[in-house]
């Protein structure tokens, strides 16, 4: 008997959070839900976190347990501030999702953060009306009406009727053991699933950097910020860490010296390529004719094709920070601890021009190119790296040679820093060529790749079509400065992986240990110089510099440095040991992928 009353006690213990804060509970376990409802992608195959009815359940009793612990007249202040910032936050999220199709990002708090009172005014003239209302938005507005509702008529029943009240109260409260027998096993049984985001909400909030943020992002089995508190919370975070690395960047930038410019070189063009493995270039060997054009230049002497290069991260936001910072693999302090090349550039006398498919500042973008753009978008680096910029994408690449026609090449001066970052061969390939330019089909591989499937097949024609398409967009790059006295360099972000051999992996596997087979498909990259005709002939000894060192060993953290040579910038920041054109170019610095695995040394491992 006395083992019956104490089981019944402890199961009453387990209740009484939930008992005491009943309304609470079930108002943000419906807001809960609806939110994630309302923000469901409209997609056939789109469903709703796993986890989520199990881990809201335990989340909320967390919150009801701290809640039952304060006394009574400041635990209802308590839970009235925890409702009206749930719902202040949820509504921010659906509306953002529901007017922009992106929930509350790290760049969305950003642009909020950068909004002034006009800009502020003119949303919400803009936005907020009517039809809001009708929208997912009214729906949590409903729900916090009902509760604020609730929360004031209890309170006058209870006076009006308290006897009666008190009978029930009384009665049902010998129910409360029962609810507490029923509730254990599911918190129980909530805390074995939700355990694993748990701590990887724990692992997320641990990173130091915004870098070790992102790469957390790509692990398969990363933190799921389901709620919106959560997700405001990361985005605050996320912040914080950007804002640490903007300060140093722009410490660097204040201290950046410039000892003198030859201007050796008027007219620099840098292509910045996306998910490009070199070995589904033709121009490289792949079997088939993936480069024509690339080839048919390299045939006139004009394009120099680089036989050994290799990106520093198979992810392009780390690649960034690699390739716009002085700083290189295996030299003191990190990447913000350096200048960035174009204020050299620009500090220099050269004209510098950004033109990206991806890099904008937009509410839409995944903490994942925040996270390799935030730098690019801050507006004082901004403004030190960059005279003109484009300020929309597009659809598909050459929508970046409209905007140069149209509205940047007259900004042009007699020394120009011209960067193209292209969307290039991005997943989802078959997005990133229009209609009709499909020359790839699955069956053009059953000889080659008899052992894919017809899907298999058909992903890789796309990815082969994403590739000539891309040939094609360089080419028109090329030909803009045919006529001028000009390089064009291309380089692409990282490498790609379409089925290689027998892997049957497509992108790239960033939580992988880096082994040979995954370097060569997510590492190993072409890369090139091309020479306009001029160029040749008025810099003949530098063309025979760019040939002769087309064998040499590279990784592309340190290409700053050969494009500072190119221009005739003389700095500190500038060290002739990282110029792959350099006689005293040190060509056997150990090239660390992702700071870890040294490349060269997984290659001789292999032969």
């Amino acid at each position: 008997m006395f083992c019956l009353q104490r089981i019944t006690r402890l199961l009453s213990l387990v209740a009484t959070p939930l008992w005491r804060n009943a309304g609470f509970f079930a108002f943000m376990y419906v807001l809960g839900v609806l939110v994630n409802v309302s923000e469901l992608p409209d997609e056939p195959n789109a469903t709703l976190y796993g986890n989520l009815w199990l881990e809201l359940l335990l989340d909320l009793y967390l919150v009801c347990v701290v809640l039952t612990l304060l006394p009574l007249r400041l635990r209802k202040w308590v839970k009235g501030v925890l409702a009206l910032l749930a719902y202040v936050v949820a509504t921010a999220d659906v509306f953002c999702f529901w007017k922009f199709g992106s929930p509350l990002t790290p760049t969305m708090l950003l642009l909020v953060g950068e909004t002034n009172s006009n800009e502020a005014g003119e949303f919400l003239s803009t936005y907020i009306n009517a039809d809001v209302l009708l929208s997912p938005v009214g729906w949590v507005l409903l729900t916090a009406l009902l509760q604020a509702a609730t929360a004031l008529v209890l309170p006058l029943l209870r006076r009006r009727r308290g006897q009666w009240l008190s009978g029930i109260d009384k009665t049902a409260g010998r129910f409360r053991p029962w609810l507490g027998a029923m509730l254990l096993p599911l918190l129980l049984w909530s805390a074995v699933a939700s355990w694993h985001n748990k701590r990887e909400m724990v692992t997320m909030f641990s990173q130091p950097t915004i870098g070790g943020v992102e790469h957390e992002l790509t692990r398969k089995d990363c933190a799921q910020f389901y709620l919106p508190i959560y997700r405001l919370a990361f985005s605050i975070f996320s912040n914080e860490l950007a804002s640490r690395q903007v300060e140093k960047l722009i410490e660097a930038k204040d201290h950046l010296r410039i000892n003198g410019c030859s201007y050796r070189v008027p007219n620099i063009v840098l292509i910045i390529g996306e998910s490009y493995g070199k070995h589904h270039s033709q121009q490289y060997g792949y079997f088939m004719p993936t480069t024509p054009r690339q080839l048919k230049w390299e045939k006139t002497g004009q394009l120099v094709p680089f036989t050994d290069v290799v990106a520093p991260w198979n992810l392009t936001s780390f690649v960034f920070k690699n390739l716009f910072s002085m700083h290189v693999v295996g030299q003191k302090g990190e990447w913000c601890d350096y200048p960035l090349f174009p204020e050299l550039f620009r500090k220099a006398g050269y004209h510098t021009t950004f033109i990206t498919n991806q890099f904008l500042p937009k509410a839409k973008e995944a903490v994942y190119d925040f996270s390799g753009g935030f730098f690019l978008n801050h507006p004082e680096l901004s403004e030190a790296m960059f005279d003109t910029r484009n300020t929309r994408t597009f659809p598909y690449d050459e929508g970046l040679l409209s905007e140069y026609d149209n509205r940047l090449k007259k900004a042009n001066t007699d020394h120009n820093l011209i960067i193209f970052h292209l969307m290039g061969q991005h997943v989802n390939y078959r997005l990133r060529y229009p209609e009709g330019r499909d020359h790839f089909h699955a069956d053009d591989y059953k000889a080659k790749r008899p052992e894919l499937g017809h899907y298999q097949r058909r992903v890789l024609s796309e990815y082969d079509n994403a590739v000539l398409y891309n040939d094609s967009i360089v080419d028109q790059i090329v030909r803009r400065f045919a006529g001028e006295d000009a390089v064009v360099i291309y380089v692409p972000d990282h490498g790609e992986e379409c089925f290689e051999g027998t892997r049957g992996f497509i992108c790239r596997n960033h939580s992988a240990a880096i082994d040979y087979d995954l370097a060569r498909y997510e590492f190993e990259i072409p890369f090139w110089i091309w020479c306009s005709k001029t160029f040749i002939a008025r810099h003949h000894d530098l063309y025979e510099q760019i040939k002769a060192a087309r064998k040499r060993r590279l990784m592309t953290d340190a290409l700053p440095h050969t494009l500072l040579y190119l221009a005739g910038i003389d700095a500190p920041s500038y060290h002739q040991q990282y110029d792959v054109l350099s006689p005293k170019y040190q060509e056997r610095r150990p090239r660390l992928l992702k700071n870890q695995a040294d490349y060269d040394l997984l290659r001789s491992k292999k032969q």
